[in-house]
């Protein structure tokens, strides 16, 4: 009897795993946030992203900025993607994309 990634007996998917990586902020994000990369320790990206709102309460631009930034993680495009269902690796990296003048 193997461990699979189905649904549990009752009929809810298990929880993803915590792993640590990378956050790194360009452009705008990185000057708002103060820093060009920082740790994260979370599942999925939503996670993530709420664990930066939390510690950055108070720098409400960098807040602001991330509301119109694109992602990557691990170098995969996020899109229009629901941010909770992008799960996390251990040693990521979440690439945080302001929009860029001139395309």
């Amino acid at each position: 009897m193997g461990t699979t990634a189905a649904a549990s007996p009752g009929g809810v998917a298990p929880a993803a795993a915590r792993v640590t990586g990378t956050i790194r902020y360009w452009a705008a994000a990185k000057a708002e946030a103060g820093t060009a990369e920082e740790p994260y320790e979370a599942a999925t990206l939503a996670e993530a992203l709420a664990a930066v709102h939390e510690r950055h309460a108070d720098r409400p631009r960098l807040l602001q900025v991330l509301g119109h930034c694109s992602f990557l993680v691990d170098g995969e495009q996020v899109g229009t993607r629901d941010r909770a269902g992008v799960t996390l690796t251990e040693g990521g990296t979440v690439e945080v994309l302001p929009p860029f003048a001139g395309g």
